[in-house]
């Protein structure tokens, strides 16, 4: 361990020596043979963690904050925490958190401000304390701030508590200052990798380099383009694009490091500290350019200095604050560039010249207060690991599968909350830093098969405890306006979990998942959408086959028969589930079909559902909109599937078209005889409740349009009868259907100039020649209008063409293709 700077307060742990500062790094002896694996660096104390677990601290002691009452000057044992296995530490102004092996929180030091989560606000408390209501919580990062505390759990959830002048705690809350963490309920769902504390503000990125700050502003530490404090957690969106990967934060000032290894910084610049070769505060993120050329890959944060390592050359840089000596330059001048910290450093892989020569390869840096630390290791001997949050891995995934039950439930429950916000990346997925409202950057293949490997018929303890875990943990805490587009990952993720095609989880799961996306503000949901139109087909078709089996399972249900006091909750799930399937339709359409129109369609519904009825339903409930009870819409009333027609199919339409015509006619024939029974007492003119043709065969386009052109658009809703002049036949049925076989064949022959018949596709379309009996086609339209509404089937040789300008969609070249195969002119495609 190398330490230098302030050393008045024994902060440095190099015993009893005489200097007050130390201007270049010096080894710290008392750490040899031993490894330190973290250190938190209070104001004027520092704390140091043993790889196995113990805890040694030195520095001033004033408030207790070094948890023991030996001598300060030299690390000493913190025998209080003898029992506990700590992996991480974080050090405040004056008071210190120690978190242990099982995610649970130890706090002492200073606690006037609530700092140390304990319910009260002692002034001292001089002995490590659990903090006991979180108890229940497995916590992954623990940091400090001078007066305030956060902690992230493994569950995704920060936690804050302390002092609130600046709104540090990120609570929303004015001034008042908190003695017992609370949940930022404005960051629940996102994937954090990281939490950093300073004088007074904050800072959390996510697993994509998304960056929240809050608290005191005045320096423009938060970056935010302004100098106003922050209550509520903000989103850095200047720094969204840059793969941002960690943020440490000093008094008033703020650093972030890229994946790239480049350096921003901002805030107060009055000592140099954010290295631009200047004194001024910087009110948005600036890269440090003298670094440029360099890959930093660490970088940490003191009072007002700033330190950054290059592994490629094995050199520290400071900037600053120099006058105790903490930017170990050998100088106690400020410097407002990066300088290099003076030291024998090589890069690990350097060669070394001589076995004599005292070299160091440094492995992490820290800067507290006045001071700062180094480790370093021998080259060419591999250094230990660090201690990191996880995301859930094949090696997880292996410890659970092979881990025996007990503690098994806490831990899956935790992680699994959190590692589906993560949405199951991996860090050697690069994609997911690219997280944009055009791309998700997430890897849906992989989240796949991560998914079916923890989700096995030989492990149902698992299976259930990540399903509980779902319905009451992750599920319930989903907002309707997530805070990042990054939370909204886990909504493309989710579903690929086997858990949620399992029909005893639909109502449970699926159907409150689909619910939750319901709820989404129309900004989250219009990049949710924008991820789902990159889907491949396969992949969309699953999700949209999962939500088609919900409904048919809740039909089935229902026909089999559900007591009356459930109707209700019935109706909420077929509505939710329904109206998922909707907006996935909506989805595939605007993206040119992501899968065919057909895939949406329910084929089970003829035998599940009375669809005339369903139709009739639907059919009064707009025409008595206002009408209340049966009449109404919504999840709380009967729900009409008809408002989603997309999942009918042929046989389906059929009956529905049938049924319309069917209400029509009568409402037209009644409408008529209201009329007629009018007229007896009053001068209005009686009508035929039918529509009547009388025509001749010889003649039957002319008289049909004779007939046509004086009769009124509520004349077509009647019922059809046709009579031919001298033939007595009474029409049932049988004389409608002639007389539309006859007069299409008649519209047809080219004698009239209205189509052009193709003889390699044997389909016909609009002839290109000029006439000018434009009535004929609307006579035409009205014909097909009147077989389809009279339930006769007419031979209409069209090409897909027509159909889609039926439906106001633009033909394609493959459209005319069908056509005439021969030509592939595109220009052709703008005379349909």
């Amino acid at each position: 361990m190398l330490c230098w700077g302030n050393a008045s307060y024994g902060q440095l742990g190099l015993g009893g020596i005489d200097e007050e500062i130390v201007i270049e790094p010096r080894k710290c002896e008392f750490f040899h043979g031993k490894k330190v694996c973290d250190v938190g660096c209070g104001l004027k104390h520092t704390v140091f963690l043993l790889d196995d677990g113990t805890v040694y601290t030195c520095g001033c002691n004033d408030l207790g904050q070094l948890g023991h009452e030996k001598p300060r000057k030299k690390p000493e044992h913190v025998v209080a925490l003898d029992a506990q296995i700590i992996v991480a530490v974080s050090g405040g102004e004056s008071h210190t958190l120690a978190l242990n092996d099982k995610g649970q929180i130890f706090s002492w030091g200073l606690g006037s401000d609530g700092q140390l989560g304990l319910n009260n606000f002692e002034e001292c408390v001089r002995v490590p304390r659990n903090i006991k209501c979180l108890s229940d919580v497995q916590i992954a990062q623990v940091a400090c701030g001078y007066r305030h505390s956060h902690a992230l759990s493994k569950g995704g959830q920060v936690f804050s508590w302390g002092q609130n002048q600046f709104g540090q705690l990120g609570l929303g809350m004015h001034g008042s200052s908190i003695s017992t963490p609370q949940i930022i309920q404005s960051l629940q769902g996102i994937p954090f990798a990281q939490l950093s504390a300073g004088g007074a503000h904050s800072f959390a990125i996510t697993l994509s380099g998304a960056v929240f700050g809050w608290g005191r502003n005045k320096f423009g530490q938060l970056g935010l383009n302004d100098t106003n404090d922050r209550w509520f957690p903000a989103l850095l969106k200047s720094l969204r694009s840059q793969r941002v990967i960690y943020v440490s934060c000093g008094e008033d000032h703020t650093a972030a490091l890229t994946k790239e290894g480049g350096v921003f910084t901002f805030g107060a610049g009055g000592y140099g500290q954010l290295g631009h070769n200047s004194t001024n505060h910087e009110i948005n993120p600036r890269k440090v350019f003298e670094l440029m050329g360099n890959i930093v890959t660490q970088i940490s944060c003191g009072r007002q200095h700033t330190l950054a390592f290059t592994p490629s050359s094995g050199k520290m840089y400071s900037f600053g604050l120099g006058g105790n000596g903490q930017l170990g330059t050998r100088s106690t001048c400020n410097r407002k560039s990066p300088a290099p910290v003076k030291g024998p450093f090589v890069a690990s892989a350097a060669p070394i010249e001589s076995e004599s020569e005292q070299c160091f390869c440094i492995h992490r840096i820290y800067a507290g207060g006045d001071q700062s630390f180094a480790h370093y290791y021998s080259p060419n001997v591999s250094p230990f690991s660090i201690w990191s949050i996880c995301t859930l891995n094949e090696d997880i995934i292996e410890k659970w599968l092979s881990h025996s039950t007990g503690r098994l439930s806490l831990e899956i429950s935790s992680w699994y909350i959190f590692t589906s916000a993560v949405a199951i990346l991996l860090h050697s997925n690069p994609d997911h830093f690219n997280t944009s409202s055009k791309f998700s950057g997430v890897d849906m293949n992989m989240a796949r098969l991560l998914f079916h490997r923890v989700i096995q018929h030989d492990h149902p303890e698992i299976s259930q405890l990540i399903a509980a875990s779902l319905e009451k943990n992750l599920l319930p805490r989903l907002t309707n306006s997530p805070p990042d587009i990054e939370s909204l990952r886990l909504y493309l993720t989710l579903p690929e979990c086997p858990l949620f095609s399992d029909q005893n989880n639909y109502v449970t799961i699926t159907i409150p998942f689909a619910k939750s996306i319901i709820m989404l503000k129309e900004a989250a949901l219009k990049v949710l959408g924008n991820w789902w139109s990159t889907f491949e087909g396969m992949l969309f078709q699953r999700l949209v086959e999962l939500y088609k089996e919900v409904v048919v399972y809740l039909l089935r249900m229902h026909k089999l028969g559900i007591p009356s006091i459930e109707q209700r909750i019935f109706n909420c799930f077929l509505d939710t589930s329904l109206r998922f399937l909707k907006m996935l339709h909506a989805v595939s359409e605007r993206a040119g079909h992501i899968i065919e129109y057909d895939k949406f369609y329910i084929h089970e519904l003829d035998d599940l559902v009375d669809i005339r009825n369903d139709y009739i339903t639907w059919f009064q409930r707009q025409m008595f909109p206002s009408n209340e009870g049966a009449t109404r819409e919504g999840p709380d009333s009967l729900v009409t599937l008809c408002r989603y027609p997309f999942v009918f199919d042929a046989q389906a339409k059929t009956t529905l078209l049938q049924t319309d015509a069917v209400l029509q006619m009568q409402m037209a024939v009644d409408q008529a005889q209201m009329q007629n029974l009018s007229s007896l007492f009053m001068p209005v003119e009686s009508v035929n409740p039918c529509l009547i043709l009388i025509v001749r065969r010889d003649n039957i386009v002319g008289d049909t349009m004779e007939v046509l052109r004086k009769s009124k658009n509520v004349d077509y809703k009647k019922p059809l009868k046709v009579i031919f002049v001298a033939e007595e036949a009474v029409d049932a049925g049988g004389v409608r259907k002639e007389f539309f076989l006859l007069i299409m064949k008649e519209l047809m022959d080219p004698k009239y100039g209205m189509f052009r018949y193709y003889e390699e596709s044997r389909l016909i379309w609009f002839s290109n020649k000029t006439f000018e009996e434009f009535d004929l086609f609307n006579l035409i339209g009205i014909i097909c209008g009147l077989a389809i509404y009279n339930l006769t089937i007419v031979e209409l040789q069209f090409p897909v063409a027509l159909y889609k300008k039926l439906l106001k969609k633009k033909p394609t070249l493959d459209d005319l293709k069908e056509l005439t195969p021969d030509v592939g002119r595109s220009e052709k495609v703008h005379t349909l």
